[in-house]
């Protein structure tokens, strides 16, 4: 029966993913699942190191292409491979399974140069009555803070209703984070229930009924969700540029 094992290790401000086993579509669900997790915690970068790979189905690489797409929407994390070996090495060449940074060795990887770190803004808060209205109030700091008054509205829509749908169907401690990237404003909830997030049909027009995530996707322009430790991460992005402009 096929079989993967992923070590994870934090290098400085890189975490390391040191993958061994069979690699086809039975293992790629549980490499995929692992490297997810790893963003979480937004580390300057995420290496995957190939070298214990022996690749059954060439078609499982693809899910390092999937990753890496994920990561560049939320958080914006690199996905660098390393020690990939001559046969993963010529694999991705061609480009078939995604055009991804790979690098000879871990060594290597850990020394291509660190990309800026975005500024943030980050609070805990308790499932209670309050906690959407303190995460309007924080996305109206993050905007004004980066200068970004054509998004406090809808930052305050998006950041109310992830906080409203994680204390009501999460009731554990939740941790929101503001990040500012180059191209988007991203908005991240985490809670304690690893349940998926799913969007209802209609809403309340009261301002204190939970509408689930059906603003959140009027308003973002990328939503979803990747598993946590203990729990999941939703995530959403706005563009930056003020279409007034």
């Amino acid at each position: 029966m096929a079989g993967i094992s992923c070590t994870v290790s934090q290098v400085g401000t890189r975490t390391v993913v040191r993958l061994a086993g069979d690699l086809c579509a039975q293992t790629a669900p549980q490499i995929r699942a692992t490297l997810l997790k790893c963003l979480v915690e937004q580390p300057d970068a995420v290496i995957a190191e190939l070298s214990g790979l022996e690749v059954r189905e060439p078609v499982a690489l693809a899910v390092f292409g999937s990753v890496a797409r994920q990561a560049a929407m939320w958080p914006g994390t690199p996905l660098l491979l390393s020690d990939p070996g001559d046969e993963i090495a010529e694999h991705f060449a061609t480009g078939r399974y995604g055009r991804l940074p790979v690098l000879a060795s871990t060594t290597e990887a850990l020394r291509v140069e660190h990309r800026d770190q975005m500024p943030w803004l980050a609070d805990s808060l308790l499932p209670v009555s309050g906690a959407a209205a303190h995460a309007r109030w924080l996305a109206g700091e993050a905007c004004a803070r980066w200068d970004l008054p054509h998004l406090s509205d809808p930052a305050r829509i998006v950041a109310g209703e992830l906080v409203t749908n994680a204390a009501v169907h999460a009731g554990t401690m939740i941790d929101l984070r503001f990040s500012l990237g180059r191209r988007c404003l991203l908005i991240a909830v985490r809670d304690g229930s690893s349940a998926a997030p799913r969007t209802e049909e209609g809403f309340s027009l009261t301002t204190t009924a939970p509408r689930g995530l059906l603003l959140v996707e009027q308003f973002a322009r990328r939503w979803g969700t990747v598993p946590a430790e203990g729990g999941k991460v939703v995530w959403a992005t706005l563009a930056r540029a003020d279409p007034a402009r």
